[in-house]
């Protein structure tokens, strides 16, 4: 058991607590712009319809008093587009089963698409994939807007690809329209197994009335065109006609009850808490990543029992390694300790990954590096070998991988650590976190020596006053750019969270990727530079 040696009473916990808190709000204030959908003016004539809002229409999807995982609610932060880029995004229970829940807000531009809800869609796609999660999309969406259709027309071919592929690997898919699904969206319920519509509501036509009119010359009305009704008795489209909303959402929890495939797993052995309380873990994270802090507070705050089971504790110890449970899942965890990752932390690192993939347990990463170490006396000890081997171990192995962002995630020590671009299951930041090639006052200072260095080649004089100002305005926007609301805002995380959900977010996570079948073969691994 991982005893805490964490002063809960002293000043630096309770200055760390305090900044956390801060950035929480802050948080909130964000998430409550996304909840906001369209704005009041836009929800009042939404509700004078008749209508339940995207996120109603989820709660009552979801099994009641279960918990939803909402994903990427900052999306399109810090853009010209709403926060949420107008769709609702997350895993949750239906009818006892995990799904992916994709639902249009029509309060944010009748639910047109933008790139950025594109974007978002097409995580919540690649996360029904590759968990094998079926994927319940709640319909009512204007189709592409058009405004933007540069960015959206070709890449948003995938979508529809993509649930094809859903359908071809056994993944379930099932469409609830709830009003208009046009254009491009008549696609969705088009290329969806299971398709429900909800009468005198439901409008899935590829060409409204007027583009028909322009096109052909027909005369027509929206609902001899695409009405729910004409799908369920003409076109064949819709499988089920719903009285109103909520009978579509109890029609779908019907059809997610049938979808048969294989038993869900049975729930885990009796979880036990941790016996160190998570409140704690808005204390732990100093205001200055410069400053360390030891990681097992935080996975003693995280795992069943507070019990860890330290893999070489004397060997590399700037990254800790070892196995416990969560939530009943066996895990496999690498923090950073100390931040800087040597040699003996990456080659440590590396036959851990590998031991996780031999005895297929899910690896959680909690990041906190400024990458690995440079200097004349690391490269001349194979920095760059071991780092290379550590990151080819992360990108070829096959268990679930689960990663937060908890401080730094600065360089190579991102790759290394299973930053996004290493496809990890699931990623997520705390308020706390920071990511970029590296500081802002080092990447400034980078700037401001090669600045010097060919002013120097070219027998000028050096302008000081220029070079202070660069500094400045550099740090500024590489500060900007690291920040959590920023990355999150484009998809570089799946949402940032409260350090005290940590442990119910990652239970949820490995609740999804449990049902994944594992691969053919074990995995194989590039040329490992020795």
């Amino acid at each position: 058991m991982i005893h805490s040696r964490l002063d809960t009473a002293g000043a630096d916990f309770q200055a760390r607590r305090a900044a956390m808190l801060a950035r929480l709000g802050e948080l909130a204030a964000e998430q409550a712009r996304a909840v906001a959908g369209g704005g009041p003016k836009y929800v009042d004539r939404h509700r004078a319809r008749g209508k339940l809002l995207a996120r109603e229409r989820v709660e009552l999807l979801l099994d009641p008093g279960s918990p939803f995982l909402e994903l990427s609610p900052l999306a399109a932060w810090g853009t010209e587009h709403p926060v949420g880029a107008g769709v609702v995004t997350g895993v949750g229970a239906v009818s006892g089963r995990l799904c992916v829940i994709v639902a249009n807000d029509p309060t944010v531009r009748g639910g047109a698409s933008n790139p950025w809800t594109l974007r978002k869609t097409l995580r919540a796609l690649d996360i029904a994939l590759a968990n094998r999660l079926p994927l319940v999309n709640l319909v009512e969406s204007g189709g592409a807007d058009l405004a933007g259709q540069s960015e959206i027309f070709i890449p948003g071919g995938r979508v529809f690809r993509d649930l094809t592929r859903l359908s071809a690997a056994g993944v379930p898919t099932v469409a609830l329209v709830f009003g208009n699904s046009t254009a491009g969206g008549a696609y969705v319920p088009g290329m969806s197994d299971h398709v429900v519509m909800v009468r005198e509501r439901a409008k899935v036509f590829l060409g409204g009335p007027p583009l028909v009119k322009m096109a052909t010359g027909e005369e027509s009305d929206d609902e001899s065109l695409g009405g729910a009704e004409m799908h369920a008795r003409v076109s064949g489209l819709a499988d089920h006609l719903a009285a109103d909303e909520h009978d579509a959402i109890r029609i779908g929890r019907r059809i997610v009850a049938r979808l048969g495939g294989p038993a869900p797993a049975p729930p885990p052995a009796a979880v036990r808490p941790p016996r160190h309380d998570e409140e704690e873990l808005l204390g732990i994270v100093p205001g200055d990543l410069r400053v360390p802090f030891d990681p097992r507070e935080v996975i003693a705050r995280l795992v069943d029992g507070s019990e860890f089971d330290e893999f070489k504790p004397l060997y590399g110890d700037s990254l800790v390694t070892g196995w416990a449970t969560l939530h009943g899942h066996p895990v496999g965890l690498l923090a950073n300790a100390r931040g800087v990752l040597f040699s003996p932390e990456a080659q440590k690192a590396a036959q851990f990954i590998q031991l996780a993939g031999q005895a297929r347990t899910p690896l959680i990463f909690l990041q906190n590096t400024t990458g690995y170490m440079v200097g004349k006396e690391y490269e001349q000890g194979g920095i760059i070998k071991h780092g290379a081997m550590m990151i080819n171990a992360v990108a070829n192995s096959t268990v679930p991988h689960l990663t937060v962002v908890m401080g730094a995630s600065y360089g190579a020590g991102n790759y290394g650590m299973c930053g996004r671009a290493y496809d990890p299951r699931f990623l997520f930041t705390w308020p706390s976190a920071r990511s970029a090639v590296m500081g802002p006052a080092q990447l400034a200072g980078v700037l401001s020596i090669v600045g010097r260095a060919a002013a120097r080649a070219r027998g000028q004089v050096y302008d000081e006053e220029a070079d202070a100002e660069m500094r400045r305005a550099v740090e500024a926007r590489i500060e900007e750019e690291s920040l959590p609301f920023f990355l999150s805002g484009r998809l570089y995380d799946d949402g940032v969270i409260d350090p005290r959900d940590t442990r119910t977010v990652l239970g949820l996570c490995l609740a999804a990727v449990s049902g994944a079948p594992g691969p053919e073969r074990p995995a194989g691994y590039g040329v490992f530079r020795m």
